[in-house]
């Protein structure tokens, strides 16, 4: 799962998403307090073995924060994010990439709580499936 993990962040790395968002994409949770935009993601793991091969789909969830009333700035770091990652073949050490695909998007609001009282915050997702077989 570590080169996978490097391999997405090598991605993300200097791309327009991460330009765009001043490079806050995080693995996990953002910081608290943290500037928005961000992009965090989250992901999950199927072994998919045949008898000759040792594959694996990893389910990744990108969560897409923006503070803007208008759907814009969620919009941009969302097609930035399907250049980026669509049709992508990633170089993962001793693995191949057999695809990476988005499966859905959603999108919607959270509540935060700040310091001021509780922050309406617009919150994008987009599903993505990523296939690798060990080498």
């Amino acid at each position: 799962m570590d080169a996978l993990l490097s391999a997405l962040s090598a991605k993300f790395t200097g791309s327009d998403l991460s330009n765009y968002v001043g490079g806050r994409i995080f693995e996990g949770e953002a910081p608290q307090g943290t500037e928005r935009p961000y992009v965090a993601y989250d992901f999950y793991s199927t072994p998919d073995d045949t008898f000759t091969e040792k594959l694996d789909e990893v389910y990744f969830t990108f969560h897409l924060f923006s503070d803007s009333k208008s759907s814009v700035e969620a919009s941009t770091m969302y097609g930035y994010l399907k250049a980026l990652l669509d049709g992508a073949v990633l170089t993962i050490t001793g693995y191949t990439c057999l695809w990476c695909r988005r499966e859905g998007m959603s999108q919607g609001w959270d509540d935060i709580p700040t310091k001021s009282g509780t922050a309406r915050v617009r919150h994008w997702t987009s599903d993505y499936s990523i296939k690798v077989q060990e080498n």
